[in-house]
């Protein structure tokens, strides 16, 4: 009767002998391989450990179905969103624990908290990427733009531009330039207004961001604003395809060089709603466009020479 080796294993140990091929360099002894190194069995030489697992990181009983093992990593966070959240109150089943493990936490969570920064630097990109989480949900902002704007801050603290600036200001800073890298029709006002730092001080640190790091940022147009501007004062279809006729015209043009795109956005609207017949005041366009009504009269004089 032949004889085979046996190998006791545990619940998460496969051991497998490798083919004769496979010696160790030390003494051509026998190796074998389970799921964290390859020895040598004679001499005990460590060959190679902790293999990799190419293999998906789902689980699927059928067809139709995927468990995964966690949620994937994001920008949005400084740890890329695998740092451990410790919960409270309740179990996961949602029962509530007694008070002994409710202060066990509340001990595991001190401690979590005190060794989740391993430098100032990541402390600083913790509270940056918090900051540009917050703006984001403010302004209403997509899972992409938000992701976006989250690694333009940690770039910005890769090249050491954070010096001397608020984090703050690098944060709002990043969410307008990925705005305007996408092409949104996003004012810097309304950045401004959920910031915690005055206009000057994002303008300075986007100018920083756009010299520093290149930022392919598209060229703002005036209808880019025609949406946005006819949603906020309640117009027509009518309306607002006429104003986007007089923004391209005026573009193609080339009146709107140098002028502020809302503003001329604003202009086009007024006047359309003119030829429609519908009174729209100057101070109210002006106001959704956040200009002055001095700026949205220059802006339809030049619209009334061109149509004529």
């Amino acid at each position: 009767m032949a004889t085979r080796d046996i190998y006791e294993t545990g619940f998460d140990e496969d051991v497998r002998t490798e083919s004769s091929a496979n010696q160790c360099p030390e003494c051509d002894g026998r190796v074998t391989t389970n799921a964290v190194e390859t020895v040598c069995e004679d001499c005990g030489l460590v060959i190679d450990e902790q293999r990799i697992d190419h293999g998906p990181e789902w689980r699927a009983y059928d067809d139709e179905e995927r468990e995964r093992t966690g949620a994937p990593l994001t920008a949005a966070r400084h740890d890329r969103g695998l740092s451990t959240e410790i919960g409270r109150g309740t179990d996961a089943k949602g029962n509530e624990i007694s008070g002994q493990k409710r202060r066990r936490l509340a001990r595991m969570r001190r401690e979590q908290t005190r060794g989740r920064w391993r430098s100032k630097a990541e402390r600083n990109l913790a509270h940056g990427l918090g900051e540009v989480r917050r703006l984001a949900s403010a302004l209403d902002l997509s899972d992409s733009v938000r992701d976006q704007a989250c690694q333009l801050f940690r770039s910005a603290q890769n090249e050491d531009l954070l010096g001397g600036r608020s984090i703050e200001a690098i944060a709002a800073a990043s969410v307008y330039g990925a705005c305007r890298c996408n092409g949104r029709s996003q004012l810097l006002d309304d950045i401004v207004a959920v910031a915690t730092v005055g206009e000057s001080r994002v303008t300075n640190a986007y100018k920083t961001l756009n010299k520093e790091l290149g930022l392919p940022a598209k060229p703002v147009r005036p209808t880019m604003y025609i949406p946005r501007l006819a949603s906020d004062l309640d117009c027509s279809e009518r309306i607002r395809r006429r104003a986007r006729v007089l923004a391209e015209a005026a573009e193609e043009a080339g009146v709107t060089t140098g002028v502020h795109p809302a503003g001329f956005a604003a202009a086009c609207l007024y006047t359309a709603g003119q030829e429609q017949g519908r009174w729209v005041t100057q101070c109210a366009v002006a106001e959704s466009g956040n200009v002055t009504p001095t700026t949205v009269r220059a802006h339809y004089e030049t619209l009334k020479e061109q149509v004529a």
